[in-house]
């Protein structure tokens, strides 16, 4: 019985000591959210057919997903900004600007393209957490193989462009 109280009374120093710096990472990541204000946002140029690249969400879906390279920014307060073009077999094309935050899994859509080359600004266009349903499942595919390394901070966007170019629309080349 001893010997039981003396492993149970190890177990838990062991998990204070080793418990302290990871809750000491947690509050300081709160604290650097919390302080965290987003950089000024413009609107890119419409996106151009020569500079768009696909990339590979799911077998599950039919349409096509494609970023404008030349869109592509990281920017100094964290954020991968880009224009998502998805285009269905029937010719329907839908055209974004959004932007995803990888050190708290968040994305945010800041406006619509139009067929003149426009943008119409999303009405809501709040952070909201990257889910992997079918909606959401073309900025996990991005924020997962090509922008983030899990919750650190997001790649240079010349590390991002070599990744989108090996995968090639094709399912993603895992390094």
């Amino acid at each position: 019985m001893k010997s039981l109280h003396l492993l149970i009374r190890g177990g838990l120093a062991a998990l204070v000591c080793f418990s302290g710096p990871v809750s000491a990472q947690f509050l300081a990541d709160e604290e650097a959210n919390a302080n965290w204000k987003e950089g000024e946002v413009e609107f890119p140029p419409a996106p151009a057919e020569s500079s768009l690249r696909e990339f590979f969400v799911s077998s599950a879906s039919p349409n096509t997903f494609l970023i404008d390279e030349q869109t592509l920014s990281v920017g100094e307060d964290g954020v991968v900004r880009y224009v998502l073009v998805v285009r269905t077999p029937g010719g329907a094309e839908n055209v974004t600007f959004e932007g995803i935050r990888c050190n708290t899994g968040e994305r945010r859509i800041y406006a619509s393209g139009r067929r003149d080359g426009s943008w119409s600004r999303a009405r809501n266009s709040e952070w909201a957490p990257i889910s992997d349903n079918s909606y959401n499942r073309p900025r996990a595919a991005l924020a997962r193989d090509h922008f983030c390394d899990g919750p650190a901070p997001p790649r240079n966007r010349d590390e991002v462009l070599r990744r989108l170019q090996q995968s090639d629309g094709a399912n993603p080349i895992y390094r």
